[in-house]
Parts: C-alpha cells; sequence; structure tokens
C-alpha cells in the first residue's frame, strides 16, 4: 500500500470509535485504500477514561482481536473491584456477569453444554478500557495505512452508481463504498435516508464522577430499588436509571450538581450530599435498529445500526462483530474477487442478531421497572439464574459463546465460530489467522483435501491438526473472519466443500485479493 492518498478511496468509514477503527483495519488489512472521518477533533473523550469506559469484551470479541494480532496488545485491567463483592449470596463464588442487576456466578455455569467450545480457549470475557482499545486500534490502522483525519464531521453524502461523495464542512471526499460507523446519532444513517425502527425509552441513564460528602452511605455494586437502579463501580463513579421515561436526557438539560443530587437521592433512598460533580452524562434505553444496513454503496454498522441501553456492555461487542462480519466481505467486494451476493450477507447475518440483542436489553429494562410486577418477575429469574441451566444460559448469551450465525442447514458447527484448536508447537487457530486468510483444517488425515486447496492457495490455507476427541469433527472450512462455513465429522464430501467454498470465496482459479 502506497503512502500516498488516493484522490477516490475504496472505502470512506465515518466514525473513528472502535467499530470504525476495526473496520478499517479489516479493510486495510486486504489492501483497500481506507479514509476515516471523525467529528471529534480529540481522540477520546474524558468519559471514556473514567470507569464508565471500562467495557467488558465478549468471546467474540476476544476471538476476533486475538485472531488478527491484538489482543495481546491490550492491556487488560488486571486489579478491578468486583462490584458484587460482598453482597449476599455471593460468598464463596466467583461473580461472572449479570443480568438485570442480578448477578450470576462462574461455578453455576456448565461450560460442558457447550460441545464447540474447548476447555482451554480464550477467556470469555475481559475488561478493556474504551480510550486503550481506541488507541491501539488506530495505532493498528494507521500502521496499515488507513488516513485518519479528526475533527472532520460528516454533514452530507450522495451516491451514484459508481461511488459515493461525502460532505465535510466545505470539503468533499470521494469512495467507491461508504461505512456509517458514527454513532447512535449517525449523520450517515440519516443523510442517505436509512429508516430507524424500535421503542422509545424507559427511563434517562446518569453517568457521573462525583465527590460524595458522605462516600459510607452508599456501598459499592449494583443496586435495583422499588424507585429504579443505581450502581457505583469505584468511589464516586455511578451509573443511575431513573425511570422517567427518558424525558430529562431528551429535554437536553445539563446534569447539574443539584440535579444529580436529586436523582441519586430519590433512586438510591439515602439521603446522600454530592460536594462536586466532575463529569456528568445522560442516555436512554431507547432500542432501534435500522431496517436495512445497506443501502446500494452506503452501509452501517455499530451503533449507527442499533442503538439499545448499554447493559453489560454488548454495544461495543455487537459492533465489533459487525466490523468483523463486514471487512472481508467490502474488501473481496471492491477488489472484485467476491461471489454473486457475498455482501448482502452482512446484513441478512448480522441484522438478526442485532435483533437479538436490542430484546436481551429491553427483557433487562422491563425487569428493572419500579412496581411489583417487575419485582415479582425479579424473584423468579433470581431463582432461574441460581440453577445450573439457568446461569449457564444467561452465561452464554451475555458472554457470546451461543452465538450461531444461520448459514443454512447442515453441521450444527456451521455458524459457529471455529474452535481454538491447538498445534504441537503451542499456537491456535487465532494465531494462523493473523493475514485474513481462510483455513480448511485437516483433523483426519484426509488426503484429497491438501490436493482440492490448491487450487484456493491465494484466499485459504490447509492445516493439518491432531484429531480432537471433544469436538470429533474431522474436517472445517473457516472464514475469513473465524466463522465455520462448512464441516464434515466423516469423510469428506469434496463437492459439497467445493460447493461452499464457491459462495464464499468464490469459484477456483478467478482473480483474488
Amino acid at each position: 500500500m502506497t503512502s500516498s492518498h488516493p484522490s477516490i478511496y475504496d472505502v470512506i468509514v465515518a466514525g473513528a470509535g472502535p467499530v470504525g477503527l476495526f473496520l478499517a483495519c479489516e479493510l486495510a488489512l486486504r489492501n483497500c485504500s481506507v479514509l476515516v472521518l471523525e467529528r471529534s477533533a480529540a481522540p477520546h473523550s474524558p468519559l471514556k477514561q473514567l470507569p464508565f469506559g471500562l467495557r467488558g469484551l465478549s468471546a467474540p470479541s476476544i476471538e476476533a482481536l486475538h485472531r488478527r494480532g491484538l489482543l495481546d496488545q491490550l492491556e487488560v485491567p488486571r486489579q478491578f473491584k468486583n462490584p458484587f463483592a460482598g453482597k449476599a449470596g455471593a460468598k464463596g463464588k466467583k461473580a461472572a456477569g449479570h443480568f438485570a442487576g442480578m448477578q450470576f456466578f462462574q461455578d453455576d455455569v456448565d461450560a460442558m453444554q457447550w460441545r464447540y467450545r474447548l476447555p482451554d480457549a480464550l477467556p470469555t470475557i475481559l475488561l478493556s478500557e474504551m480510550a486503550e482499545l481506541e488507541t491501539l486500534l488506530a495505532r493498528r490502522a494507521q500502521a496499515l495505512g488507513v488516513d485518519i483525519r479528526r475533527g472532520r464531521a460528516v454533514t452530507g453524502c450522495r451516491q451514484d452508481a459508481d461511488s459515493v461523495t461525502v460532505a465535510s464542512g466545505d470539503e468533499a471526499f470521494t469512495a467507491r463504498w461508504l461505512v456509517g460507523c458514527d454513532g447512535a446519532r449517525s449523520p450517515v444513517r440519516k443523510a442517505a435516508g436509512f429508516d430507524f425502527a424500535g421503542t422509545e425509552p424507559e427511563f434517562t441513564g446518569y453517568s457521573v464522577s462525583v465527590d460524595l460528602a458522605d462516600p459510607e452511605q452508599l456501598p459499592l455494586g449494583r443496586h435495583v430499588t422499588p424507585t429504579g437502579m443505581y450502581f457505583q463501580s469505584q468511589p464516586g463513579h455511578f451509573g443511575i436509571q431513573d425511570f422517567d421515561g427518558g424525558a430529562f436526557h431528551d429535554a437536553g438539560q445539563p446534569a447539574t450538581r443539584a440535579h444529580v443530587q436529586a436523582i441519586l437521592r430519590r433512586v438510591s433512598g439515602v439521603d446522600v450530599t454530592i460536594a462536586t460533580v466532575h463529569l456528568a452524562t445522560t442516555w436512554t434505553d431507547r432500542a432501534r435498529q435500522a431496517t436495512r444496513y445497506r443501502k446500494n454503496r452506503i452501509l452501517l454498522a455499530g451503533d449507527a445500526a442499533h442503538i439499545h441501553a448499554p447493559l453489560g456492555g454488548q454495544g461495543l461487542n455487537l459492533g465489533l462483530g459487525d466490523a468483523m462480519n463486514l471487512g472481508w466481505k467490502l474488501a473481496a467486494t471492491v477488489h472484485g474477487g467476491a461471489p454473486a451476493g457475498l455482501l448482502d450477507t452482512y446484513e441478512a447475518e448480522r441484522h438478526p442478531v442485532g435483533a437479538q440483542v436490542l430484546d436481551w436489553s429491553r427483557a433487562q429494562v422491563a425487569l428493572m421497572r419500579p412496581g411489583p410486577a417487575a419485582q415479582a418477575l425479579r424473584a423468579i429469574m433470581r431463582d432461574l439464574l441460581a440453577t445450573r441451566d439457568g446461569a449457564t444460559y444467561v452465561a452464554g448469551r451475555v458472554w457470546g459463546v451461543r452465538t450461531r450465525l444461520d448459514l443454512g442447514a447442515g453441521h450444527p458447527l456451521i455458524g459457529c465460530s471455529v474452535p481454538e484448536f491447538p498445534f504441537e508447537e503451542e499456537t491456535t487457530i487465532g494465531t494462523r489467522m493473523r493475514d485474513g486468510q481462510g483455513l480448511l483444517l485437516d483433523l483426519g488425515s484426509n488426503p484429497g483435501l491438501a490436493q482440492w486447496v490448491a487450487e484456493y492457495a491465494d484466499r485459504i490455507r490447509y492445516l493439518k491438526l491432531a484429531p480432537s476427541e471433544r469436538i470429533g469433527v474431522n474436517a472445517v472450512l473457516v472464514r475469513p473472519d473465524g466463522i465455520v462455513a462448512w464441516a464434515a465429522d466423516g469423510p469428506p464430501d469434496i463437492a459439497e466443500l467445493q460447493a461452499t467454498a464457491g459462495r464464499w470465496f468464490a469459484p477456483a482459479r478467478t482473480a483474488a485479493l
């Protein structure tokens, strides 16, 4: 890739948050010229550098970062106070997450129910600082030749049959494709006329950093009360939910010391006094999703495509999954090596995943509502979380290990993330995917596979592995994003493999990236 900037880029990405930057990396990895336009002049907002900026990376995000060699560069916080420590029922158990503020525990999760996840696989959840993740991805993008321009808000866009022109103030930029990763209020989504359907909010959420005159009055942790919910991650750092129908947030009023104090008193039921407000921002549980993720040469990803309450940090993980899914497909389309309809599979695969996350968020809000009905439901949910199956089900959703894309009928491993099969030299599948190629895994000494894959040598790497007793699969075809496209327990059907490869990698002996 050259260091000079082209007059027409392959792709313009609007937004330099983690989703936009990760997508830019995926495109540049495959030799696309990429311009990132970011509204903010500064790389990080102050809130991203506080405990509010800590996000839980779920299994799919951890795997994606590992498969691109980024996980080892991330300084995951090792010392983070357990917000559930000391709460009733938590003694002697390791808290592993929550649903609507009700924790579940590692001891209650039966990982053996996840047949295709190996016991020594990557972690299922890690805490990461948003500012650090953005810094890491920006550094990676720039090393790959991505042109990042800050202080450049997108003010409009128009497309024709061959290109997209993006306005930024008095400047205009042209690309063959545009992807809006520019947040919940996405100018790209609005300018391109995407429908954004969903439900209205039930609460105003507050993220605040304050000094309390009497800090001992409010314990750390997450607390659902008769009037709402508050969460104190570290002394003075609060998340608060006030069920006002989102009125305060939507009015656009400043969160003053007096207002935040009144809300905290009402929700906590404790007459606390706030001495100083350092930072305060508001948000809601408004849940909306673009009805389409693509309009010709304009696509959406991350919060531009879907918004919901940030309960459990699933928005970041959902967006990173969008980027991992879209990057290789759009790059193949840019270079002319994509099978027919490949780019359309982005919406077909990711839209249902987004809809599931929105419903997961709505279900939690329903359980957090004030009133006897929600209180009764919480009591039932606590009982379910205390069971082996209940905790395992919720953990599988929260950690993302139950995620499976609908790629059609076939082997149950199809549509799942490829297991982290080990190699004798102490490497794993993830370390073999750094260049973004597909993989053909031979776990059963199948002589025909090596001969067949030679026709795809520029797109699919052949790897010979020892058989896995737990998983018992004979051969696996893996897409560049780590999703299993084909698998066989017995002797592989080469004709079936050929058809599957043609769907994702284009027919053999055609031009490739």
